[in-house]
């Protein structure tokens, strides 16, 4: 169990920061309560990792034979660099911290599997464009189909509550599907775990970080999305699901947080505003690059103080 401390600390920090995606712009605008969120939030992030795991866990496995001593390398490097680029503010992404941790595995033994890491990385940058195309068609038609339905402001009003209290259920329903095999997959690979105990073990480490310590970034990062409006947020949340579930079923590791901003910036494309600022945009693509390099590295030195030996004089 000692060996799984990496793991679960990078799926505790997961869970804690990646819920706001779901839940963030519903709490922050006091449309769902915090306790319902974060209750609701576990439960799905464990049925998504538990149903549809397994895909993710296969790619990232299958990048580069593994031993123990690696797995628990790459998952404390992981943990370390997702860890650091949140303390300085840059957009950070587990997926790509998992794989650049990976990548300094497989320099160390010689091997990587080049089609599967191609399909990860052109996935990358997939995830924004494909958040932005679902968010314009999505906003389009559920306005044709809010402004043809002509209910009152108060049906109205429970109607956007539930319909993101929805919305948010199947995005961490996503989360968990697809942000497992970060978290456990390395583990896979070693042979220190099944998919089935992966998926759980994963799964729950994520649903803790949500229970444990999300209300703060739910509270204070989903207000990035309320500044659109509530309308505007339910569009970004069901783009973000719709998007992170599709790289689920190809079986890639994403961010949620990539797709976030795709569909924010698809939806201040419908609404003719700019939602996204030249500085925010330049700290996303700093984030992109430095956090594989950065998790390669680590991974690499991690590697190497393991498996450093005392040698009496």
């Amino acid at each position: 169990m000692i060996s799984l401390l990496g793991a679960i600390f990078l799926g505790w920090s997961l869970g804690a920061n990646d819920a706001a995606n779901a839940f963030g712009s519903a709490v922050s605008s006091r449309m769902v309560k915090f306790l319902t969120a974060s209750i609701l939030a576990s439960i799905f992030v464990l049925l998504g990792a538990i149903l549809e795991g397994r895909a993710g866990i296969e790619t990232l496995q299958g990048l580069t034979q593994l031993t123990l001593k690696m797995a628990i390398a790459s998952s404390f490097a992981a943990a370390m660099t997702v860890t650091l680029m949140t303390l300085v503010g840059l957009p950070v992404s587990t997926s790509q911290a998992m794989v650049g941790a990976i990548l300094g595995i497989s320099y160390l033994n010689r091997q990587l599997n080049f089609a599967g890491l191609g399909k990860v990385v052109a996935c990358w940058f997939g995830t924004p464009v494909g958040g932005m195309l679902i968010a314009v068609v999505l906003y389009k038609l559920l306005a044709v189909l809010y402004n043809r339905s002509r209910i009152d402001l108060f049906a109205s009003d429970i109607l956007l509550r539930l319909a993101l209290i929805g919305a948010g259920s199947y995005a961490a329903y996503t989360l968990g599907a697809n942000n497992v095999a970060n978290v456990t997959a390395v583990f896979v690979g070693a042979g220190q775990l099944s998919f089935l105990s992966a998926s759980v073990i994963g799964g729950l480490s994520i649903a803790l970080g949500i229970l444990t310590f999300s209300r703060g970034v739910m509270e204070t990062v989903g207000k990035k999305l309320v500044r659109l409006d509530p309308f505007s947020a339910l569009v970004v949340v069901l783009a973000e699901g719709l998007t992170v579930h599709f790289y689920t079923v190809i079986g890639v590791p994403v961010s949620t947080s990539q797709a976030v901003i795709g569909a924010v910036i698809g939806v201040g494309l419908v609404k003719g505003i700019s939602t996204v600022s030249p500085r925010t945009l330049w700290n996303i693509l700093l984030g992109w690059f430095l956090t594989p390099a950065i998790a390669c590295f680590v991974a690499v030195a991690l590697y190497f103080i393991i498996n450093l030996k005392y040698v009496p004089g």
